[in-house]
């Protein structure tokens, strides 16, 4: 094996385990409360069938009413929907909280291929589904997605 070659592959190794390595933490790394957008700007309709069904999962795999959401608005339609569908579920809202107790609470809407793909992030779980934007709302468009993280 070349010299190069044995540089080449020892950077590949390298590139690929810190690749990995930052896939692993948790409440930092990839997830950021700050981080919410909605870049489809879903009408309030689909907005409020998206933040529905995504609540109702949420709920389902952290536990209805667990804590308080630390939840940043931006003052889109999917932000309104979130805040409006997890106080349905007995959370809180307090985008300031922090400490035991708080769930801070990220989101992502893009647009794909004709549809939506939806993440909502905690740091200890992501869901994330796609969606057909409808007239009346939204519909479910594919299985979905749970992602746990655990603590260390």
């Amino acid at each position: 094996m070349s010299g190069v070659s044995k540089i080449t592959r020892a950077l590949s190794v390298a590139f690929v385990s810190l690749s990995l390595a930052g896939c692993m933490t948790t409440g930092g790394g990839y997830f950021s409360a700050a981080s919410s957008t909605d870049a489809a700007n879903l009408n309030a309709y689909a907005a409020n069938a998206v933040a529905g069904d995504m609540v109702a999962q949420l709920a389902e795999h952290v536990g209805p009413g667990t804590g308080t959401i630390a939840l940043k608005s931006d003052g889109s339609p999917m932000s309104a929907a979130l805040e409006e569908h997890l106080r349905g579920w007995g959370y809180a809202i307090d985008p300031s909280a922090s400490g035991q107790g708080a769930i801070p609470l990220a989101y992502t809407v893009d647009a794909f291929e004709g549809q939506v793909l939806t993440r909502i992030s905690t740091p200890s779980v992501e869901l994330a589904r796609t969606y057909a934007i409808t007239e009346l709302g939204a519909q479910p468009a594919s299985p979905l997605s749970v992602m746990r993280r655990t603590t260390t």
